[in-house]
């Protein structure tokens, strides 16, 4: 994840069941934030139908693999504050383009702490997870959560 994300109200909450981080508020220093709404988010709402909740860094195997099947990731597109992506960048992707790209062996690593929980209706976590960078902290988040519960069954 990088840069300072824009401020706001965060509401949302990621795979783990904790406040959404940003996934990224400048790519490549071009003054445009990931996500539908760019504003260095995954959210997502009834305007988002492709729901792009996975923050994900891209590879060039998988941008090669969108280009292929019709989603041309690498081309800047300025009337929709696209700025092209390069192998490296982190960005907010349609859930279902990763599933589709993890179908053919080609999804790229993401970062649980950024993806919304909306991408929970088309991927298990235990496949997210296999797939993140940030893998151990998320595990420690995890693991602290678990022992604040077991704290709470133990006082009731």
């Amino acid at each position: 994840m990088s840069d300072e994300p824009i401020e706001q109200e965060i509401t949302s909450v990621n795979v783990l069941g904790t406040p959404l981080e940003s996934c990224c508020a400048n790519v490549r220093e071009s003054g445009i934030g990931t996500g539908f709404y760019r504003n260095g988010y995954c959210s997502t709402g009834e305007q988002d139908l492709g729901r792009h909740t996975v923050c994900v860094r891209v590879s060039e195997k998988f941008l090669q693999f969108s280009k292929g099947v019709g989603n041309d990731l690498s081309t800047p597109v300025p009337q929709y504050a696209f700025p092209g992506l390069e192998e490296g960048d982190i960005w907010c992707l349609c859930a279902e383009r990763w599933v589709q790209a993890y179908q053919a062996g080609m999804a790229p690593k993401l970062f649980l702490h950024a993806t919304h929980e909306k991408s929970l209706s088309y991927i298990p976590f235990e496949i997210l997870r296999e797939y993140a960078i940030d893998k151990d902290k998320a595990d420690q988040v995890l693991d602290d959560l678990n022992e604040q519960r077991e704290k709470l069954n133990n006082l009731l």
